[in-house]
């Protein structure tokens, strides 16, 4: 990364990108009884999965701060379109 390109992790309204591994992802599924499809998406071309190097496939937990609950887990699949 260059001096002039902005990071976009760094940004306070930007939460925390996670691709989860094999183990978590199997846990995941299970517990809900899914398949990774049925997660909601996220681009492959959002700025966040580009800059944590996501591929095609993964599964991505964001984590957020929430006024009600402390912090709040999301679960996104990652897709090309």
């Amino acid at each position: 990364m260059t001096d002039n390109e902005f990071n976009v992790l760094t940004h306070e309204l930007v939460p925390e990108h996670i691709v989860i591994g094999e183990a978590e992802r199997k846990e995941l599924l299970d517990k809900f009884n899914i398949i990774a499809e049925q997660l909601p998406k996220i681009l492959k071309t959002d700025p966040a999965v580009k800059a944590i190097e996501a591929e095609e496939g993964d599964i991505l937990k964001i984590v957020r701060d929430s006024p009600t609950a402390g912090i709040a887990l999301y679960y996104r699949f990652v897709v090309k379109k």
